[in-house]
């Protein structure tokens, strides 16, 4: 059943007439159900010009300065040619006598004048074939998918224009005696004549309430009709182009449509024939177009909009033509990518040496050591998953020359684009053998696939956290062992840290209060003794043995009247419950 109603006559052949395509012209009549868009475009083009054959009406559109005669659509030249004609002057218009013959005239090769063949040959099957045939080469994993497109700024721009003619037209198709500025129309039962002084569609400062408004007056006038449309009844061009592709697209890949989905097709347009339609708006509206580091031009969706959202609607139809030039040919692609967003990877690490940092090791531009914890486990990750880059993290961070025992560190790595993504637990197990087969530096356990939102859990309450130490501590006088055992005794102990000399360079200069939960001491001899720690996650425990010139106080020195200095130190256990422990 074809879509249009009797109502719609009128809108339809004017947009028709001026270069609009089948679809547009559906979404610019409200037809909000997907079927009528799938047809093929010849389809189309073919039912919509079936549907207006039966239209004779005669609709003379003045201008302020009317012609010697009446122009009649049949001698105009119609094509590409004869649009310009019509849509050079924004403010005057020629009268125009409509019948069947139009469309099949106006309409054949012609590109849209509002999508610019974006629901022309963008929606075929041809075009997805291609697209789709991108996706298969591109190697990525994936059992749906989600399709985004990016439009050239332009047709927000051009995307104005209906709306105004709308409502004119629904102005003319409504019976009589109704006024436009002020100027009654003809009193006969169907009146052909329109006085075609510009119908103010209470164009207001935002863009959005101007379709709103003009659309309210649609409906208001086809409320007379006994006709219902809600002020959201536009169909946008994004909507109606999802409505025809993703069908496309999920028979062709075999695969669902998703909006959830990690893996995303998108295609990037471009139309060069008409980028300057947006220029009239900086000289029109220069606050809104500022240069930016990361954009090649100022002229970008967003502030094209807002621009729109300012701009006067007697400025804006001064500066742009109403109805817009039918360009010469259809968009362009420039680009169609595929991409997979980031995979999590979690568990806990032991660090065995003494000479390797957690993170790569730079100072001045120049690396110091050849790896690091991130960059042992890193690699094999980036390898098997397929992936561009890798963003390592954990609880908390060791020194390069601290080592990591116990249970181990936890740890979460984001896996940048990765094109595998399905492993098995066997899989990952096997994997995590590997990592640990190719170092003896490191040894990883636990390792598991895990969600964004769990890493959360890693740095929940950071720095309530406990963690234990065992540090090899040297002082400059004799020490027996009933020098020592008074610590076994100091519970909570209170300390003031001010940022470290040795990290200040990337740290905020601050002092920091933490918790010594408990100590207990093993003598060695007269200069050595090992002592074991729980504190609060976030204490420095190099600084609370040798003070940092008097920055950490109290510090093990003052508490013994010593010179203390560490000569060892080791994470025996990280006490964050996370991730969950796996089987062997």
């Amino acid at each position: 059943m074809f879509p249009l109603t009797e109502e719609n006559k009128h809108v339809a052949q004017l947009l028709l007439s001026t270069g609009t395509c089948p679809r547009c012209i559906f979404r610019f009549c409200g037809v909000d159900f997907h079927a009528p868009y799938k047809l093929s475009y010849e389809e189309l083009l073919g039912e919509l010009q079936k549907f207006l054959e039966t239209e004779k009406d005669e609709l003379i559109l003045e201008v302020p300065n009317p012609p010697s005669k009446k122009i009649r659509l049949q001698e105009l030249e119609v094509g590409i040619d004869g649009i310009d004609n019509l849509s050079q002057n924004g403010e005057g218009r020629v009268s125009v006598i409509e019948d069947g013959s139009t469309a099949s005239k106006n309409s054949n090769l012609n590109v849209c004048n509002v999508c610019l063949g974006i629901l022309q040959e963008f929606c075929e099957k041809e075009f997805i074939k291609k697209v789709c045939q991108k996706v298969e080469a591109s190697g990525f994993e994936f059992t749906n998918l989600v399709f985004s497109v990016s439009f050239p700024p332009q047709l927000s721009v051009r995307e104005c224009w209906p709306f105004l003619e709308c409502h004119i037209q629904m102005e003319h198709s409504t019976l009589g005696g109704t006024r436009t500025n002020g100027k009654a129309f003809c009193g006969s039962p169907n009146p052909n004549f329109l006085k075609f002084e510009y119908v103010n569609p209470c164009w207001t400062s935002d863009l959005k309430n101007c379709k709103h408004a003009a659309w309210l007056l649609v409906k208001q006038e086809m409320g007379k009709q006994s006709l219902s449309l809600g002020r959201n009844d536009i169909i946008q061009l994004k909507e109606a182009y999802k409505w025809i592709t993703h069908p496309l697209f999920s028979e062709e890949l075999g695969v669902p449509i998703d909006g959830k989905s990690l893996f995303e097709v998108s295609v990037i347009f471009a139309h060069p024939e008409t980028v300057e339609d947006c220029h009239f708006l900086r000289a029109v509206c220069p606050d809104c177009f500022k240069p930016a580091k990361n954009k090649q031009s100022v002229f970008t969706r967003m502030a094209v909009m807002k621009a729109l959202n300012q701009i006067k609607e007697e400025d804006f139809r001064k500066q742009f033509p109403c109805p817009p030039n039918s360009p010469k040919a259809v968009c362009t692609v420039l680009e169609i990518e595929c991409a997979h967003g980031a995979v999590f990877v979690a568990g806990r690490y032991n660090k065995y040496s003494r000479n390797l940092p957690q993170t790569p090791w730079i100072i001045d531009g120049e690396r110091k050591l050849e790896s690091s914890v991130g960059e042992l486990i890193c690699d094999h990750l980036l390898t098997e998953f397929k992936a561009e880059s890798f963003n390592f993290s954990s609880s908390g961070r060791e020194d390069v020359d601290v080592r990591t025992l116990g249970n181990g560190r936890p740890f979460a790595i984001e896996l940048v684009n990765p094109h595998r993504v399905h492993f098995t637990s066997q899989e990952i197990k096997e994997l995590q053998q590997k990592i640990n087969n190719a170092s003896n530096k490191i040894q990883v356990r636990d390792l598991q696939l895990v969600t964004r939102e769990a890493i959360g859990h890693m740095k929940e309450g950071e720095e309530e956290k406990t963690k234990t130490y065992s540090a090899l501590i040297w002082t400059n006088k004799t020490i027996q062992r009933k020098d020592i055992e008074f610590l076994n005794d100091i519970k909570d102990l209170k300390i003031d840290q001010k940022t470290p000399l040795r990290v200040l360079h990337r740290r905020p200069l601050a002092v920091r209060t933490r918790i010594i939960h408990s100590m207990e001491t093993c003598y060695v001899d007269e200069h050595h003794f090992r002592l074991y720690l729980k504190t609060q996650a976030g204490t420095y425990i190099k600084e609370f043995v040798h003070g940092d010139f008097g920055r950490t106080k109290p510090n093990i020195g003052s508490l013994m009247n010593v010179t203390a200095d560490i000569l060892e130190l080791d994470v025996e256990s990280v006490d964050v419950d996370w991730p969950p422990a796996l089987d062997d």
